[in-house]
């Protein structure tokens, strides 16, 4: 389907722009949320009356996307949840999570804005794109904690989720054993000082 762009459309094009979309994607994204038209003879004659007021509304949209973007940008939220030893989320953290933080604090956005691919599902701090406006787009952390005390320590920069695995272990006891390997006059001297102190014990029998 060929659609008139209303807006900017990251990855289609600028406000005017008439390209080809999926009938779907049309459908189901582009004509009801009003960022476009079908590019009938009907409508390319309705947006150029409709030009100068589509782009005054998106200069005074953008105006007040950048001053609420000068005051979000790099601002830090704080997210706990259970999880396992190793960093694994026992759930997730989504857009709706992370909109209703943002609104918390007294900014002005919504679930569609919070640009996040995929739910967060590990401990940490996450850096988070929020989409004001089609041409601003400003960053969040989000530091993702079972408890505070372990949030102060992820926004130092800690990493709270390393645990030992089977790999290190296995490294230890390598190491171990080439030791005792190399060196084995410190295990046999070991081994003297550990007999010596066991024979008192097996000397002493009770006089007659």
């Amino acid at each position: 389907m060929e659609v008139i762009l209303l807006e900017r459309v990251a990855k289609l094009g600028q406000m005017g722009d008439v390209v080809r979309v999926k009938d779907g994607f049309a459908r189901n994204f582009l004509l009801p949320k009003g960022k476009a038209l079908r590019a009938t003879t009907e409508n390319r004659s309705r947006f150029e009356t409709m030009k100068v007021d589509l782009e005054a509304r998106n200069l005074e949209q953008k105006g007040e996307a950048e001053t609420i973007g000068q005051k979000l940008n790099g601002q830090s939220f704080t997210v706990l949840r259970q999880a396992a030893e190793g960093g694994q989320l026992y759930g997730s953290v989504s857009p709706r999570d992370i909109a209703a933080l943002v609104i918390e604090k007294g900014f002005t956005v919504n679930r569609a804005q919070i640009a996040l691919n995929t739910p967060i599902k590990t401990i940490g701090l996450h850096k988070v794109p929020v989409s004001l406006h089609p041409e601003v787009e400003v960053t969040i952390s989000v530091a993702v904690a079972r408890n505070a005390d372990e949030a102060e320590r992820i926004a130092r920069g800690e990493n709270v989720t390393v645990v030992r695995d089977e790999a290190e272990e296995a490294a230890e006891e390598a190491a171990m054993a080439a030791e005792a390997f190399f060196e084995p006059e410190v295990v046999e001297a070991r081994r003297s000082r550990d007999a010596a102190e066991e024979a008192p014990a097996a000397d002493a029998t009770p006089e007659k």
